[in-house]
């Protein structure tokens, strides 16, 4: 083989991953190994979702490829990294890329790392293959895209990549290359549908301050909306799905190109239920009844917050009220609305944190998760913090997940914070629903005093420590973005 390719999602060995149990098809992977094998490269692909670190050893050790690409992010860097001690045991090369690992490529070459991708791989791994077949140290400067070190050991970065421009141009994701029908009987096992994913763009706009752009920055590249229908469709006569998840940033972005799509979906008989992700300023009636009409049973909003002041700080260009107007406008459709919610952003105040439960309370999402920001390496929130980051553990032993922000509240605020949020309004709904019975209302409304009790005790502490920088990357003005 040409290369392998292989990514560090293990759900068996993942106990959280095991209670949600809703594993998607590595799309990234998928589309690079299709590009590659129309180009003439035999290209295996291992699957590790439904496998596990000692059956990759095994592969490793029967298959023997001389280059491997590994594709990363920050829920696998830990299984990634213990894939390239792996790789390198079995006398392979590792090229590594995803949202992960450019903003610490030092530390990742140092790992053993013989390249890192930085922006999408398939052109790049594409010129990079031939070099590695002819040279045992090829010299990797006329290849943009990359992060690598040279003869002299030296730290070198080539310009940037210029994105794929014509996405519609480039073969579908590789499917036949794994077990899709075990992605989908796991779904249907577990919940009861059979679901996957596709994709109809690639990048975002946007400029959320805490938002990675690593893969694709700051682009939108469509696909035609007519060969978008020519996958569905081929997805429906060779996989039969009951649900499709658009694992597009903003699925409604562009309305002229949304409603041609649904209108060329439409022509053909297909209507097929799905999930996505959109913003609210970009909804309105139309799109709203296009999108149910197409058989949209949620969409998902990232709220973040119900503070505009920190909505603006995040640098959202979103309404709080607007929020609330399209919630109420998917739900009287019949559109399930999801949203995800994030505490202790800089400067958040207490203010801010009950202005969220009202605005849960008055546009009444479906359902919402919480997160706690994090400052991913790369990102203005990342700059902005950049001098109180504290990391209690080396570089290989944490992600950006783990890092804390000196003079933050605790994480143990922020876990109050949690309980009285999420049981407040589940309060709320129940009381206005009329649901639940009085017994379960009174546990919600003893959870949701605790969880503000706990604020109250912890409100004073902070987190603290002698902020560190995040191991051993580069300094600011160093750091690249992160690749594939």
């Amino acid at each position: 083989m040409d290369i392998l390719l292989s990514h560090g999602y293990f759900i068996a060995e993942d106990a959280h991953e095991q209670q949600i149990m809703k594993p998607y098809p590595p799309l990234g992977l998928l589309y690079i190994a299709s590009h590659l094998k129309a180009r003439g490269f035999d290209v295996a692909l291992f699957d590790s979702t439904f496998r596990s670190l000692a059956d990759f050893q095994a592969y490793l050790q029967a298959e023997r490829p001389s280059l491997v690409g590994l594709y990363c992010n920050l829920m696998t860097k830990r299984n990634v990294l213990r894939m390239m001690a792996l790789c390198q045991d079995a006398g392979a090369r590792v090229i590594l890329g995803g949202p992960e690992p450019a903003g610490y490529a030092a530390d990742y070459l140092a790992a053993g790392a013989s390249a890192v991708v930085i922006g999408e791989g398939e052109l790049a791994l594409e010129e990079m293959i031939p070099l590695f077949q002819r040279q045992s140290d090829p010299d990797l400067s006329g290849v943009p895209g990359l992060v690598y070190r040279d003869d002299r050991g030296q730290l070198q970065q080539t310009p940037a990549r210029p994105l794929i421009a014509d996405l519609s141009a480039q073969p579908w994701p590789d499917r036949e290359a794994i077990d899709l029908e075990r992605y989908l009987e796991t779904w249907h096992t577990h919940h009861g549908v059979r679901s996957t994913s596709l994709i109809t763009a690639r990048g975002c706009p946007y400029t959320c301050t805490w938002c990675s752009h690593s893969v694709f920055g700051h682009s939108h590249r469509r696909r035609r909306p007519e060969e978008v229908a020519d996958e569905v469709q081929y997805l429906v006569e060779r996989y039969r799905p009951d649900q499709l998840w658009y694992a597009d940033d903003v699925l409604t972005i562009a309305h002229r190109w949304f409603l041609r799509y649904a209108a060329e979906l439409k022509q053909r008989g297909l209507r097929v239920p799905f999930e996505c992700i959109s913003r609210a300023d970009r909804l309105n009636e139309e799109i709203v009844d296009t999108l149910a009409e197409m058989g949209c049973t949620r969409l998902w909003i990232g709220s973040e917050s119900g503070s505009q002041r920190i909505l603006d700080a995040m640098k959202r260009k979103a309404s709080v009220a607007d929020v609330q107007a399209k919630s109420r406008l998917l739900q009287s459709r019949g559109i399930e609305v999801g949203m995800f919610i994030m505490f202790g952003y800089e400067g958040e105040r207490l203010a801010d944190i009950e202005a969220t439960v009202e605005h849960l309370k008055v546009a009444a999402p479906d359902v919402f998760l919480t997160t706690v920001a994090y400052p991913i390496r790369g990102t203005a929130y990342y700059q902005e913090v950049a001098g109180r980051i504290v990391a209690d553990r080396p570089w290989a032993e944490r992600t950006d997940r783990d890092l804390r922000v000196a003079g933050r509240h605790s994480r143990r605020f922020y876990e109050h914070t949690t309980r009285w949020v999420v049981s407040e309004v589940a309060l709320h709904r129940a009381r206005r629903d009329g649901s639940r019975g009085l017994l379960a209302r009174g546990k919600l409304q003893l959870n949701a005093w605790r969880g503000r009790l706990g604020m109250a005790l912890t409100r004073g502490e902070r987190e603290e420590g002698q902020a560190s920088g995040s191991g051993r990357g580069w300094t600011p003005g160093e750091r690249a973005a992160e690749g594939w």
